[in-house]
């Protein structure tokens, strides 16, 4: 039986997601090794590792809930009405917040550098094309966006064709994994596919050259997609969520043991000979993703699995936000940095705190209450208020049913 009905948990995991991209775009200013746009004098070994942590599990899991998104996105569509609807909520944010929200962060930038010209006198600079860094034409956090817009356009028959009566064949086979701990099979092609080729093809998010994490990313989306389609899975990921948990705490315990005492391939203390021991250690990166990725869905499905009356409007809230936070963060950043005699803590503190505070108002007072800028960022038209005939009828209804 396919589960049409929307599953809550779904949006909070959603949400919380968001949440841990805050958390770890706003620590990207104070970690020491990364390079981002802007840096702070001083940065944390330490808030380098938490950044670490949380990005070997946090794309991958809102890939795996932007597939289940794209399995309620397909119900009663057809191909073409899912590429349409894909079109208007991917495509055109990812438009304006290349041509609207993206080139703020690259000016500041530009102006951490030394450039002294002033905004309008730069932002031509983005209609010559080229791309970041050379140039000026970027999508900068948006290519999360991007990559899934071309997932659902390539992907959008085989949606079509497991969501009809076609595939209950398909599906009634997809039940095989709900036995046992058969689920985490799920997990085998994206680990090899991972540990073969991500040393050679590292992750660039530019599309042109990141063929390995393409592929990467998508396993985890179709995982999604699959999970949802056949609710045994997702039944299976919560019955055995402590296992999950498990896989993800050992492999990332042995992860961190051997990269914290220099045990790396690359490494001189490395001492394997044989190129098998180099792949595993590669495989243990992909081996943690999934191991919490689908703990947090186990997690999620048994203990956030309900309803709440703000659901609706961070639900909302999120997508216009995820675009948004990070220009905000790097306006903010670009004079925080320059602060004197303030700890990397309470930088990062505010840094978080005034990046929530501005994209929330941003968000509720000039993105939401318009039509205009909520089809510019991808959410649903505002309902319209029903009659007041319809409202009463519907009541009345509702009555009768419930003395019937």
């Amino acid at each position: 039986m396919e589960t049409t009905q929307r599953q809550t948990y779904l949006d909070w995991l959603r949400i919380l997601s968001i949440l841990g991209v805050l958390i770890f775009h706003s620590a990207m200013p104070y970690v020491a090794e990364d390079n981002w746009h802007i840096k702070n004098a001083e940065t944390s070994n330490l808030m380098m590792e938490s950044n670490h942590f949380l990005h070997l599990f946090r794309m991958p899991l809102l890939f795996f809930i932007s597939g289940t998104v794209s399995y309620y996105m397909m119900q009663r569509r057809s191909t073409l009405n899912f590429i349409g609807l894909r079109f208007r909520r991917l495509f055109i944010p990812l438009l304006v917040g290349m041509f609207i929200v993206v080139p703020p962060q690259i000016y500041m930038e530009r102006l951490a550098h030394g450039y002294k010209g002033g905004f309008w006198e730069w932002y031509p600079s983005v209609f010559n094309f080229v791309p970041y860094p050379k140039g000026s034409f970027s999508w900068h956090h948006l290519w999360f966006i991007a990559y899934l817009f071309i997932y659902d356009l390539i992907f959008a028959p085989l949606f079509a064709w497991l969501i009809s009566p076609k595939s209950d064949a398909f599906k009634i086979k997809l039940a095989v994994l709900a036995k046992g701990k058969w689920v985490y099979l799920l997990m085998v092609p994206g680990i090899i596919w991972f540990a073969l080729l991500s040393e050679k093809l590292p992750e660039t998010n530019d599309l042109a050259h990141d063929g390995c994490y393409f592929v990467y990313w998508l396993f985890f989306l179709l995982a999604g997609f699959v999970c949802i389609l056949q609710p045994k899975l997702m039944d299976s990921l919560e019955r055995n969520r402590r296992f999950a948990l498990t896989i993800g705490f050992l492999s990332l315990m042995l992860w961190e043991c051997l990269r914290w005492n220099s045990i790396e391939p690359w490494r001189a203390q490395w001492p394997f000979h044989s190129s098998v021991f180099s792949y595993i250690f590669i495989a243990l990166r992909p081996i943690i993703a999934w191991g919490w990725v689908l703990a947090l869905v186990g997690y999620g499905k048994h203990y956030l699995n309900r309803t709440h009356k703000v659901l609706n409007y961070l639900n909302q809230a999120v997508y216009p936000f995820y675009i948004l936070h990070q220009t905000v963060i790097v306006l903010v950043v670009y004079y925080i940095v320059q602060t004197q005699n303030e700890s990397i803590l309470s930088k990062y503190i505010y840094t978080v705190g005034i990046t929530f505070f501005v994209t929330v108002l941003i968000y509720h007072l000039l993105v939401r209450p318009y039509a205009l800028t909520r089809f510019l960022f991808g959410m649903k038209p505002k309902d319209k208020p029903k009659p007041v005939m319809e409202v009463e009828a519907e009541e009345i209804k509702h009555v009768a049913a419930l003395s019937a």
